[in-house]
């Protein structure tokens, strides 16, 4: 075997790795927001799924804007242990008409912050989730949100995604109603699009999916299997003549 083959075989390891960490950490590594049963006109949770980015600092802060041009008439947050929840509510200019009830004020923004001592610390990630509804007659809702440090940086997840161009670096979570599953007005259950999705090994919150990390494992072992391939011909190839 050359010197030079027996190098390649010697870094291969180290590449597959690396292709399995890049592939999986960097589809995952954004605030996500997500929900199995929120749809238009009903009501629902949303879960915001929130890691650490900082090799040093933890997260003590995030704070997630909703829309006041689609406000939700009821909002209200799950307890997170170690954490403490501030809504913040604005006035609607002009008002709107929702279930045939005028709505002068809605939750403009959620403050969730540590308690001394807590916070997401690197390589940790925490969720939290929010009720709320009814949820406005549109395919998608935008929630501009910042993350902060105990170092004093921040993360500030506002960007747009436009349908057809890349992802920015910094996207902006955004919550899809246009799948089939939800509750309806009255909360009665009008689909499990979400819930089997999630069971048969996807995702409902835009991480990387089971499929994609088996398709990277795939191609990492092909490409395995393609360099022993060419030692071993290249072996067969040195031996003396019988």
């Amino acid at each position: 075997m050359t010197t030079r083959l027996r190098r390649a075989l010697t870094i291969l390891p180290v590449a597959l790795v690396t292709v399995l960490t890049v592939g999986v950490g960097a589809a995952s590594a954004h605030v996500r927001v997500s929900s199995a049963d929120a749809a238009p006109g009903g009501y629902g949770e949303l879960t915001f799924r929130v890691p650490n980015e900082s090799d040093t600092a933890s997260t003590v802060s995030l704070r997630v804007q909703l829309p006041a041009d689609t406000p939700l008439a009821s909002v209200s947050t799950r307890p997170v242990p170690g954490w403490t929840a501030t809504v913040t509510t604005a006035p609607l200019d002009p008002p709107v008409e929702i279930h045939g009830t005028e709505v002068t004020e809605a939750v403009s923004e959620i403050t969730w912050t540590a308690d001394p001592g807590a916070g997401i610390a690197p390589g940790q990630y925490q969720t939290f989730s929010v009720s709320g509804g009814p949820f406005p007659d549109v395919d998608s809702m935008t929630l501009p949100t910042i993350q902060t440090y105990d170092d004093g940086m921040e993360s500030a997840w506002i960007e747009p995604t436009v349908e057809g161009q890349e992802e920015p670096e910094h996207p902006a979570p955004v919550l899809d109603l246009a799948g089939d599953g939800g509750t309806d007005a009255h909360g009665e259950d009008t689909a499990t699009t979400a819930v089997d999705t999630a069971a048969s090994g996807g995702t409902t919150d835009g991480g990387t999916s089971g499929l994609t990390v088996t398709a990277l494992v795939v191609g990492a072992a092909g490409l395995l299997a393609g360099l022993t391939g060419v030692a071993l011909a290249l072996q067969a190839r040195r031996r003396p003549p019988v």
